[in-house]
């Protein structure tokens, strides 16, 4: 019984689909060999799979042949059009695997043979499929023949690797460039195909297998065969799922509309179906990656602000940035479930210019991540508790002399009217209370040792002041570049109330070890500062345009 991939391999110029550059050229090539009995003798077609390099082979073997030849359009009923057809059975038409015939010896018989004279056509036709297979030493025994081959004899190399052909091959050979064969046309050709086989389809189900055959019509074709077997000859959309491993589109529509809206419970429940249903982790990835990309398009068409397109295209950019965790992990449903869920909270995000704006600050429900550095903003949650605290209007700027109430997180570090902590007393008990700050605080734990290295330490409300030896500047530049972090003041705000800046010196110069550069004031700009606390993020690089 022939596959439909046999029964269906294009038998003419015309018959290929989505080669419409390549087939131009062939055919123009045909045409004026007809009118000057003159033809280029060697070819080289690159592509992938299942694009039509092989039996583009054979066409233009036929169209050579032709009785009424060379031409574009051959007849197809003469002696040489049905030689064309079982190129095993033809003298003229001679086809050889590369991959099993790669030695200096089989390329040299190859050379000797190419000077016998044709039996029965107008041309021998060699075709050498995946020629890049070939070793350095058949390559250089094929290299005079193929430059300069008998009058009688047309060389046809077929190759998947055009990089691993050697250069001295290609500058002696005319290259035809075979593409993936957009969906869409795909689509067209396997609809004809279940027309012509009386096979009737569902709506959906052909994009299905086409966007399965990843560009190789071949594929699709072997696809199809398999999903009518499967349908009882017919193309069921649930059939081509379950074949291909594809799980339904309203489950992947289902979770992209949960992380639009930010629901992680609802995308816990969709990795369990998932898992249920024993769908393969890769392809449902796969089909969201697309879903979403379909999405973004879709925004940017309906000329959607900003803020919105950045939300669904940084949403897109952490799923791309997860497939490599995905393929390479022992437990991909962990990988999938824990992308899902970050994703989930980008749509709470607030827009930067709320942050720098102070909105987002006074509306907790559009930044709902939590930020222990800062206390609560606007009115506490119980009411006998509002009045007191509801004529303060800085909220998290200014100290309250209430305690919070229970629901409340205490602030982080006493108010800045707090007495000085009596362990302070001295610059030892000093040195030790700002090294335990240090050491305590997020991402600064590199810095806990700066107090003990500092000559003098020094603090003057609201400036605490270090002075090291010149010998350890380049040990400290980490800690002078940061000298004006939040992070870094919140820290040893801790243990030194109303602390504000932090000044670095370096014995020998009396002056700080480096003058003040423009990002330095940026760091110390309140807005900036107060955009990095309410954010909770840090400077990784400063960039001077121009």
């Amino acid at each position: 019984m022939t596959t439909l991939a046999l029964k269906y391999r294009p038998r003419t110029l015309s018959d290929l689909v989505g080669q419409e550059g390549s087939v131009k050229a062939l055919a123009n090539a045909l045409k004026r060999a007809k009118e000057s009995g003159r033809i280029h003798q060697a070819y080289l077609f690159a592509g992938v799979r299942g694009t039509g390099k092989t039996s583009t082979a054979r066409i233009l073997a036929r169209a050579l042949n032709c009785a009424e030849g060379p031409t574009a359009t051959p007849c197809g009923v003469c002696d040489p059009c049905r030689a064309a057809e079982q190129p095993d059975s033809s003298l003229d038409i001679v086809e050889i695997d590369a991959a099993s015939r790669a030695s200096v010896a089989d390329a040299r018989a190859l050379r000797e043979q190419a000077q016998t004279r044709p039996a029965f056509c107008r041309y021998r036709v060699y075709i050498i499929d995946e020629v890049h297979m070939l070793s350095t030493e058949a390559f250089n025994a094929l290299l005079k023949v193929i430059e300069e081959p008998p009058p009688h004899a047309i060389f046809v190399l077929a190759t998947t690797e055009l990089q691993d052909v050697p250069d001295t091959i290609k500058s002696r050979v005319q290259i035809y460039p075979f593409r993936l064969i957009p969906v869409g046309l795909i689509e067209g050709r396997l609809a004809h195909v279940c027309e012509q086989e009386g096979v009737p389809a569902e709506p959906g189900s052909l994009r299905l297998v086409a966007e399965a055959g990843q560009g190789s019509m071949r594929d699709a074709l072997t696809i199809l065969d398999r999903v009518i077997a499967a349908g009882d000859g017919q193309v069921q959309e649930e059939a081509v799922r379950e074949q291909l491993g594809i799980v339904s589109a309203h489950l992947v529509q289902g979770v992209m509309s949960s992380l639009a809206v930010g629901d992680s419970a609802a995308l816990v429940e969709a990795c369990r179906e998932l898992a249920n249903q024993g769908a393969d982790w890769a392809t449902f990835w796969r089909e969201l990656v697309l879903a979403f990309r379909d999405r973004l398009e879709a925004e940017a068409r309906a000329n959607r602000g900003p803020h919105e397109l950045l939300r669904w295209a940084r949403m897109l950019n952490l799923l791309l940035s997860r497939e490599r965790d995905l393929r390479d992990s022992s437990l991909p449903r962990v990988v999938v479930e824990l992308a899902l869920i970050t994703a989930a909270q980008l749509p709470h995000l607030a827009p930067l210019d709320a942050l720098v704006s102070g909105t987002a600050a006074a509306n907790p429900a559009a930044n709902p991540i939590p930020r222990p550095a800062v206390p609560v903003a606007g009115p506490p949650p119980v009411p006998p508790r509002a009045p007191q605290v509801a004529p303060a209007p800085e909220g998290p700027r200014r100290p309250t002399p209430a305690p919070p109430p229970p629901p409340v997180p205490p602030p982080p570090r006493p108010p800045a009217a707090a007495a000085p902590q009596p362990p302070l007393g001295t610059p030892a008990q000093l040195r030790s209370a700002c090294s335990e700050a240090l050491r305590l605080g997020t991402g600064l734990r590199s810095f806990a040792t700066a107090p003990q290295l500092a000559t003098d330490l020094a603090w003057q409300p609201p400036v605490l002041r270090f002075r090291f030896p010149a010998n350890v500047r380049q040990t400290l530049q980490d800690f002078e570049r940061e000298k004006a972090s939040p992070h870094l003041l919140a820290a040893l705000g801790t243990v030194l109330p109303g602390l504000q800046s932090v000044v670095v010196e370096f014995d020998g110069d009396g002056t700080p070890a480096a003058p003040e550069r423009p990002e330095d004031r940026l760091r110390q700009e309140p807005g900036f500062q107060e955009l990095l606390r309410l954010t909770g993020g840090e400077v990784l690089e400063i960039r001077r345009d121009g």
